[in-house]
């Protein structure tokens, strides 16, 4: 479900982000097969989604600085829960982990699914903030043509039950005039 710019007042959201990126910076993961990611990540929480040589995975200390990832911000915790309940998934969404991503010009993310949660009961939350993209929704299958879904900032895309293990991708985000344009994902899931 597309909650049109349900995070509309994201000041306090960026300022968070700040904050999280402060403690852990933002990083270029590689996958497993040893290619570097287009965006940037860091995470917060109980536990932060890594990725390695080793595999895709939650790790409770940020393997770059050896520490705890930082705590997830209040203002991240409440627009995750009300998103939720928002989309018909009830009060009881309690994420423990949010992935940041940072897609500066040409940064996009390829066809995945969330897999690496233990509850799949949960939904997933995924906001954007800054620039605008289009995530492109395949459901059960990585293939054919995907459904396009313009995000634009301060939307909030929520989905779960039998899509909550659906393909997706996410496209670069848009340019501005000058050439600029980030794109800020978090992604609340209920890891462990």
């Amino acid at each position: 479900m597309l909650l049109h710019g349900f995070a509309a007042s994201t000041d306090d959201l960026n300022a968070a982000v700040e904050l999280v990126s402060a403690a852990a910076p933002f990083r270029h993961l590689k996958t497993p097969g040893g290619r570097p990611m287009s965006a940037a990540m860091t995470s917060c929480g109980a536990c932060g989604w890594y990725s390695d040589s080793s595999g895709y995975r939650y790790e409770p200390l940020d393997p770059l600085t050896g520490r705890p990832w930082p705590l997830m911000p209040d203002a991240f915790a409440v627009l995750a829960r009300r998103s939720a309940s928002a989309a018909g998934f009830g009060e009881f969404f309690a994420p423990d982990t949010c992935l940041v991503n940072r897609y500066e010009s040409g940064a996009r993310m390829g066809a995945h699914r969330d897999a690496d949660e233990r509850d799949f009961s949960q939904p997933i939350v995924s906001v954007t903030l800054g620039a605008a993209a289009t995530f492109l929704w395949y459901g059960t299958r990585r293939s054919g043509s995907p459904t396009r879904v313009r995000l634009e900032p301060g939307d909030v895309l929520v989905w779960g039950g039998a899509a909550r293990k659906g393909y997706h991708a996410v496209g670069s985000p848009e340019q501005d005039l000058f050439g600029a344009g980030v794109r800020i994902n978090l992604t609340f899931r209920k890891a462990l």
